[in-house]
């Protein structure tokens, strides 16, 4: 069994956004030689989440936008007496901080419309993602 683990840094340029880090996902993948196994994918931050979904601007728009209905900003939440994000923090709980694929031939298990995405949600700010790699 191997196990490999890498991060890589992503600086988002707005508040709330969408970024496509499928590349860099697969580039971890194909260096750690697992075959056949698991992919772990993590947010280090309680602001930002990290989600699969089609990169298509439309829904990512949609998304940004249902997050902002569903939790809107500067609603009076209690936590934003200190850091005025409340928002970034309640958000990031709903979409979570990690996903898990396979790994098939060396690959993450995506399908078709399937991207990673990290979502940032109090930025612009650099976000550090962790990619563990488990397998043979």
């Amino acid at each position: 069994m191997k196990v490999y683990t890498t991060t890589f840094n992503v600086k988002t340029k707005s508040r709330v956004e969408i970024v496509d880090v499928t590349d860099d996902v697969v580039g971890a993948v194909r260096e750690s030689d697992v075959e056949t196994g698991l992919v772990n994918v993590h947010s280090r931050h309680t602001t930002a989440a990290v989600i699969v979904n089609e990169p298509e601007t439309g829904l990512l728009n949609d998304i940004v936008s249902v997050l902002s209905d569903l939790i809107p900003e500067g609603a009076g939440y209690e936590h934003d007496r200190i850091d005025n994000n409340a928002d970034s923090h309640l958000r990031a709980i709903l979409l979570g901080n990690s996903v898990t694929l396979p790994v098939v031939g060396g690959e993450p298990d995506l399908g078709t419309w399937q991207s990673v995405l990290l979502v940032e949600l109090d930025g612009p700010r650099t976000r550090t993602l962790r990619v563990t790699v488990i397998g043979e």
